[in-house]
C-alpha cells in the first residue's frame, strides 16, 4: 500500500484543530453558554492528587525507615515497583471506562498520574515489605 500525502497530512491538521483555539466558525449558537462549575468539586483532581502523594509518602517511610532484607532487594523493589505500576495502569483504565480520566490540563494529567502510579507502588511495597506474608 503505498504512502499517501495528502491521507499524512490530514490526520496531521486533524490532530491540531484538536489542540487549536476555540474561535472556530463551527461554534453552535447554544454553544455560548459555559456550564456552571460547582465550587466544591473545581479542584477534586488536585485534592486527589495531594492525597495520593501525603500516603505515598507515610508509606515510603514506613518501608524505607528500616534497612531493606538482604539478598536480591534490587530485584524486588523492580518486581514491586512493576506490579504498582500494572495496578495503576488498571486502574486508569477502569476510570477511563467510567469516564472520569479526563483533565482540564495537561499539568492535571501529569499531576494526577504520577501521584497515582507513586501511590499503587508505595502501596505494593509496603504490603510486600511489612505484611511478613513473602518474606
Amino acid at each position: 500500500m503505498p504512502f499517501d500525502f495528502l491521507d499524512a497530512l490530514e490526520g496531521i491538521v486533524d490532530f491540531l484543530t484538536v489542540f487549536g483555539n476555540d474561535n472556530s466558525s463551527s461554534k453552535n449558537i447554544g454553544d455560548d453558554e459555559k456550564p456552571k462549575e460547582n465550587k466544591k468539586v473545581k479542584y477534586i483532581v488536585e485534592k486527589v492528587s495531594i492525597a495520593f502523594l501525603a500516603i505515598t509518602s507515610v508509606l515510603f517511610y514506613i518501608v524505607f525507615k528500616d534497612p531493606l532484607p538482604t539478598g536480591n532487594y534490587i530485584q524486588t523493589l523492580v518486581v514491586s515497583s512493576l506490579i504498582g505500576l500494572g495496578i495503576a495502569f488498571v486502574f486508569f483504565f477502569i476510570l477511563h471506562v467510567l469516564e472520569l480520566y479526563y483533565f482540564k490540563s495537561f499539568f492535571q494529567l501529569l499531576l494526577f498520574s504520577f501521584s497515582a502510579i507513586l501511590f499503587f507502588i508505595s502501596a505494593v511495597m509496603g504490603i510486600y515489605f511489612k505484611s511478613g506474608l513473602f518474606i
